[in-house]
């Protein structure tokens, strides 16, 4: 396999240093830009396969540069993770509404932050086999890594359609967040578990079409569920 290619972004060189030699270390090709005009220069030029975003930037912030990717139909779809000294729970949610795919707080452990860049890419690479699952007038093709209502196209981030990937694969079984976390996350890749109610929120709003997002359940007390049920009713109650 290729060496797969990071995006740092960070107006800090010490920083950008840091990270470039622990990726390395770790098998990536680093590219670096100091501001969100270079990221921007950067992404649109080499397509990154991963973008390390720092939250606090001069001028444009990561928060705004990274709400304009997910605007935009090229780049809306490309993994990203903050980097931030912002520990606060209000602010690791508002990066994920945003668009994160993670969320990673200063200071940070190097093998950590590899290894949720390496589970990243793993999730957001295309499967090898040519499989499509369908629930109703949801299809999921996993050859085309597409998603669709009706024929018309869902736009997920990598995150929301591994999730959802694994929910049509275990339809109707409830699953508590940890559990989700392993499955979708990996066992190996530590994140708080409201991370998932996160995702679910922007799962559930992406798949507001003719009553689609009634398929992703809570399951009071324990956790989520995808129920075929909830299609049913829906299709019924036209």
């Amino acid at each position: 396999m290729s060496r797969r290619t990071v995006l740092i972004v960070d107006d800090e060189k010490p920083i950008r240093d840091m990270l470039k030699v622990a990726l390395e270390m770790a098998d990536f090709d680093c590219i670096e830009a100091t501001n969100a005009q270079e990221a921007q220069i950067v992404v649109t030029d080499r397509r990154p396969d991963l973008v390390l975003l720092d939250w606090m930037m001069p001028e444009v912030s990561g928060v705004e540069l990274l709400r304009r990717w997910r605007r935009n139909e090229e780049t809306m779809n490309m993994p990203v993770i903050m980097l931030t000294a912002k520990a606060e729970e209000d602010n690791t949610v508002r990066g994920l509404e945003i668009g994160a795919d993670d969320y990673i707080t200063k200071p940070f452990s190097p093998r950590e932050l590899a290894a949720r860049i390496k589970a990243l890419i793993r999730r957001s690479t295309p499967a090898e086999a040519d499989q499509q699952l369908s629930a109703g007038n949801l299809l999921l093709d996993n050859s085309s890594r597409t998603v669709s209502i009706n024929g018309t196209p869902v736009s997920l981030g990598p995150t929301e359609y591994r999730l959802l990937e694994f929910f049509m694969n275990n339809r109707n079984r409830a699953y508590t967040r940890n559990q989700l976390l392993n499955n979708v996350w990996g066992a190996n890749v530590y994140i708080d578990e409201r991370t998932i109610d996160v995702h679910i929120r922007r799962l559930r709003k992406a798949l507001s079409v003719d009553g689609y997002e009634n398929c992703i359940q809570t399951v009071r007390g324990f956790g989520y569920r995808f129920s075929e049920a909830a299609l049913v009713k829906s299709d019924t109650s036209d």
